[in-house]
């Protein structure tokens, strides 16, 4: 599963990047240019693969009983590999723990993989199916999905960190726990960044073990409908204060509206740049990529910002992550983003 767009379709107007109220005072929105990547240790990416079936722009909506045909179809890697894939076209040393069966899913994606040249210390082999399916419908705005996953065991995430002793951690989806603290715990005597998306997954922070989680990591990144969920806010602005309580930086796409973060008493804003979008659907996992990749670099709240907003636009002009950006492609791509 994947995260929501950063970018407006180009036949939208798109609005500003919400209102620059509250106690944060805007940041300008002009970053450096990208840097390749350096660092004392890799990114490691702790979550399973997924191939996305997109059907894109279906002719009507789907109900049982009846047959709706769509304009395109693609059959792209998706899920973490999104995470780990546009981290390594961006410089980065990356492990991906991973796991891969003998069904067709998993060959695809490992032959994707290794076409990629992503690192294999962090895979596991099971000499069983070990699938990890979506199916996307989608139109240029928005999307719908259903999912199907084999279940694995999982690894301990505390082991993974004392193992590889990463510079920076990426979660795809909002985790908490006993287990999960202590994994944090771990990643914080390591001196190891912690970004946590959201996704579709429950937890809100009336729940004591969420906010605990929420309090170890350095960045949250939710969408807007995400945001809003976990928090019970009825606003982004308010649910960006709520949250800025509870993590060092806040960051909360807003499809075609670009994103908009908090942080260290800082607040930002980006609007996404227009273009002609063909698949939503990996956007918001390549918008983290780019965050943290301006972040490991030593950016600004407003230079990391804008780095995500960029690799989220590139990645929506083509179906699934497919576009995502390497760091030649992500100068071009903020110089859009930033004019």
């Amino acid at each position: 599963m994947t995260d929501g767009p950063c970018a407006s379709p180009a036949s939208a107007g798109a609005p500003g990047a919400g209102p620059t109220a509250g106690r944060h005072p805007e940041a300008p929105a002009a970053p450096a240019a990208p840097v390749e990547a350096t660092g004392p240790g890799p990114v490691l990416v702790a979550g399973a693969y997924s191939v996305d079936l997109v059907f894109r722009e279906p002719a009507g909506p789907v109900a049982y009983g009846t047959e709706v045909w769509a304009k395109g179809f693609g059959m792209v890697p998706g899920g973490a590999f999104t995470l780990a894939m546009g981290l390594r076209r961006l410089g980065h040393d990356v492990v991906w723990a991973a796991d891969f069966g003998d069904d067709v899913f998993s060959k695809h994606v490992l032959a994707t993989a290794r076409d990629e040249h992503l690192d294999e210390r962090g895979f596991r082999h099971h000499a069983r199916p070990v699938r990890n399916i979506t199916v996307a419908l989608s139109h240029p705005g928005d999307r719908a999905m259903v999912s199907y996953e084999d279940p694995v065991p999982s690894r301990p995430l505390a082991e993974l960190i004392a193992t590889h002793r990463p510079a920076a951690l990426m979660l795809p989806y909002l985790q908490y726990g006993p287990e999960v603290s202590e994994a944090l715990d771990v990643a914080a005597r390591t001196g190891t960044k912690v970004l946590m998306d959201c996704q579709d997954r429950p937890g809100s922070i009336g729940m004591p073990e969420v906010r605990k989680a929420l309090g170890q990591v350095d960045v949250f990144a939710p969408n807007a409908a995400e945001a809003l969920r976990v928090t019970g806010a009825r606003t982004v602005d308010e649910a960006l204060e709520v949250l800025a309580d509870l993590v060092p930086t806040v960051v909360i796409k807003r499809d075609r509206e670009g994103a908009v973060a908090v942080g260290n008493g800082e607040r930002a804003a980006l609007q996404a740049p227009p273009v002609e979008v063909v698949d939503t659907t990996g956007a918001g996992d390549c918008f983290n990529v780019g965050f943290l990749h301006r972040r490991l670099a030593g950016g600004t709240l407003a230079a990391c910002l804008a780095a995500g907003v960029a690799c989220g636009t590139a990645s929506v002009t083509a179906a699934g992550s497919s576009a995502a950006p390497d760091t030649a492609g992500l100068r071009r791509w903020l110089a859009r983003v930033t004019s």
